[in-house]
């Protein structure tokens, strides 16, 4: 006999969310990746640079996972817990962690780096990127992108706008900044929740996606969509995501 609601919520409500490790889920949610294979693609860039910033890192995973990093390597994180868990993965790889808020402007010289990372970024800040890239370094980001998972949110906030994450707009804030987009494609990826435990856990994490969710407030909705997915099986939802590559040019004549 599989757990009963009560059991899902008080596990799934108290679990520890700090960093950028799903691992929890494994066994009770899935989703598919985009088929570019961003870890992979990122850490060629990175064994090539000699100067690196990740900007908001999360626990620092997927920096430490990377099977080099440049002479020089910085990232920065502005939570408390993922602070402290990006430094004890990525200090002993000789990274520098900074606390920084999540907003402009970054704490960094003018040209600095040749390769300027983020994946998921809250914001994207085209202009103090181009600041902080040296000229010919490249931005290289997976981004969330438009209506992610807009099935899960739609079931507890009601039908609603889906957004502003559009990799068009994206390429038009890059350009602006004056970087020349050299790569831009997107996917959407099928999402599958097999228990309301796994939902809150993700709710829990990934608070943008019903903003000010808690437990308490959305009970209702909680009880219906567990019943739902006893009912019928896993709750099918689709992320979206997008991978842009941005180069800032060298002022060479071609």
């Amino acid at each position: 006999m599989g757990r009963t609601y009560d059991d899902l919520v008080r596990e799934a409500a108290t679990v520890p969310v700090d960093g950028w490790d799903f691992s929890w889920l494994d066994g009770r949610a899935t989703e598919e990746r985009p088929s570019w294979g961003y870890a992979r693609l990122l850490g060629e860039r990175m064994a090539r640079a000699s100067a690196a910033l990740d900007i908001q890192t999360g626990g620092g995973e997927i920096l430490a996972g990377l099977p080099a990093l440049p002479p020089v390597t910085v990232a920065t994180e502005s939570w408390p817990p993922n602070l402290r868990l990006a430094a004890s993965r990525l200090r002993p790889r000789g990274a520098w962690v900074v606390a920084d808020d999540e907003e402009p402007r970054l704490p960094f010289a003018d040209a600095a780096f040749d390769l300027v990372t983020s994946r998921h970024p809250v914001a994207t800040w085209w202009a103090e990127i181009a600041r902080v890239l040296r000229p010919g370094g490249s931005y290289f980001s997976q981004q969330v992108g438009p209506g992610s998972v807009y099935e899960l949110s739609e079931h507890f906030l009601g039908p609603h706008d889906a957004g502003h994450r559009d990799p068009a707009r994206a390429r038009a804030a890059a350009q602006a900044a004056g970087l020349e987009v050299v790569d831009l494609r997107s996917e959407r990826l099928r999402m599958e929740f097999g228990d309301i435990g796994a939902v809150i856990y993700f709710l829990r994490k990934v608070i943008w996606i019903v903003p000010g969710f808690s437990v308490e407030r959305f009970s209702g909705k909680l009880r219906a969509l567990h019943e739902r997915i006893e009912a019928e099986g896993p709750f099918v939802a689709h992320s979206a995501r997008f991978l842009i590559e941005a180069r800032k040019p060298d002022g060479r004549a071609a």
